[in-house]
């Protein structure tokens, strides 16, 4: 067995298994559930970035004052911006880390759920054996309209190509919503590395700018080649960033949307 395997595959698919068994044999119900529980053991790498776009909302007085003082001097006003976020201990560079282990999970329950639609003897193999499943026992990959091990995509009749389903749909509007609410903190993060002299700052802004809006796009290639129950995994972990962002730090760059509809509502 390789490394990937059994420092991946085997815990995810074992987690997995251990919550069907538990939560009536249903994969759709266990992997939002199973997903959730992994979303609060990683939500500490999240963490760092979210308290500096923290610190960052609380100093906009202080950063207002300075536009103030310096007025057109954009460069003299960058270098003093620059130097309060030094004495407050704001660090521009948020990593990558949450990213990368989020993929990584993402490809492992792509794995297990294609694993898993081969038969019980195939994923017997992932399985310890307290938690294997019996000879002749079939896994329930139903959930609702679809197939938990199957690409979230419907068709309907006299349309020559298939349409994304429900979950397809709502991570992508998700993530983006996600990347609108970090959107402010991130320019703010990005003004600061331009005068910072390591070029790492830059780089690891630059990619947090990037991803804000090909994040969805790379959602929505997953999602008409992935099984939906690596979606549901990623709807989970968005909804959970969406939930921290907003508690920590307010709605960010959907802070107009929402008054106004607030404002709509409350008439």
């Amino acid at each position: 067995m390789n490394i990937f395997n059994l420092i991946f595959n085997q815990p995810l698919a074992n987690g997995l298994m251990l919550f069907y068994n538990v939560l009536g044999h249903n994969f759709g119900v266990a992997t939002i559930v199973f997903s959730t529980f992994l979303f609060f053991i990683t939500r500490p790498l999240i963490k760092p970035q979210l308290e500096t776009a923290k610190k960052i909302k609380e100093l906009q007085p202080l950063i207002n004052k300075l536009k103030s003082k310096y007025g057109k001097d954009q460069t003299a006003f960058m270098k003093a911006q620059a130097e309060l976020y030094k004495q407050k201990g704001i660090n521009p560079t948020g990593g990558c880390l949450p990213l990368v282990l989020q993929i990584i999970i993402f490809l492992t329950f792509s794995n297990v759920f294609n694993t898993a639609i081969q038969g019980t003897a195939k994923f017997n193999e992932f399985l310890y054996p307290a938690l294997k499943i019996a000879q002749g026992q079939e896994l329930n990959m139903h959930f609702w309209y679809a197939n938990i091990a199957k690409p979230d995509l419907i068709m309907v009749a006299g349309i020559p190509f298939a349409l994304p389903g429900l979950f397809f749909v709502l991570i992508v509007i998700l993530q983006f919503l996600s990347g609108k609410i970090m959107s402010p903190y991130i320019k703010e993060e990005a003004k600061v590395a331009k005068v910072t002299k390591t070029q790492e700052d830059d780089m690891q802004v630059a990619m947090q700018q990037s991803m804000a809006y090909t994040l969805p796009l790379m959602y929505a290639f997953f999602g008409y080649k992935y099984a939906l129950g690596s979606i549901l995994y990623l709807l989970v972990y968005v909804l959970g960033n969406i939930w921290t962002q907003v508690g920590m730090n307010g709605w960010g760059g959907l802070t107009p949307a929402v008054n106004l509809l607030k404002s709509k509502l409350g008439k």
